[in-house]
């Protein structure tokens, strides 16, 4: 039996790599997509493609953005630190309408491919202020979804996966670890270095060191 679609969104990180075995151990037949959108670095893009060859999906894409144009945050603009103490209410590190550009597009290369079904990694739990990781916009995103694709229109409904939503840090690392993630080869770090080497001190890393602990698991991560 053929299996079914999925598109899955990838960063490199911790999270979305999680995700791809996820979709992987539900039976999907998965096709990845990153997106250079003019990120402070590239070593997060190398790792995506990496962690999708190793892991088998189908086909990689990796679409160019240029979110510079508009900035607005500390991931697209150089004059703007990253910040490497925990912020209050929405940090500077997001970046505005990132997720709603990405899984458009994402939606759009599964409508392609007859793909019913998109996964993605964010989290409301280790929520760090991201208005566009939270349960009420993944389930805004699938209603606009189906209304705006030919494919929804036509009754093939199109479902929006965000299995880590409700999972903390910990949670997501020891069910990765126990289902053979190699965490070794994601990059989670804002403003890692070409070898892909994580700052240890950026919110990202911050919440990925800590998700280790929690679960008592060697953390993989190179650090500068």
């Amino acid at each position: 039996m053929n299996k079914p679609k999925a598109v899955v969104l990838v960063s490199g990180g911790l999270d979305s790599t999680t995700v791809l075995a996820m979709a992987q151990q539900q039976g999907y037949e998965c096709y990845t997509i990153s997106f250079d959108y003019g990120q402070r670095h590239r070593a997060e893009l190398k790792a995506a493609r990496h962690t999708a060859e190793v892991m088998g999906a189908k086909e990689h894409k990796v679409i160019s953005l240029d979110l510079r144009t508009i900035g607005g945050s500390a991931l697209t603009d150089d004059t703007i630190d990253v910040p490497e103490e925990e912020q209050q209410g929405i940090p500077i590190t997001y970046v505005p309408a990132r997720n709603t550009v990405f899984m458009s597009i994402a939606l759009g290369w599964a409508e392609v491919l007859g793909a019913q079904d998109i996964f993605v990694g964010v989290n409301a739990v280790d929520y760090s202020g991201y208005p566009d990781c939270r349960p009420e916009y993944i389930e805004a995103f699938e209603t606009m979804a189906n209304l705006a694709t030919r494919a929804g229109v036509e009754g093939n409904k199109l479902s929006i996966h965000a299995p880590l939503m409700d999972m903390g840090k910990n949670d997501i690392v020891t069910w990765g670890v126990a289902n053979g993630v190699d965490y070794s080869l994601t990059v989670s770090c804002y403003q890692a270095d070409n070898q892909g080497r994580a700052c240890g001190k950026c919110d990202s890393c911050r919440l990925r060191r800590d998700g280790f602990l929690q679960a008592r698991l060697e953390d993989p991560t190179r650090y500068q």
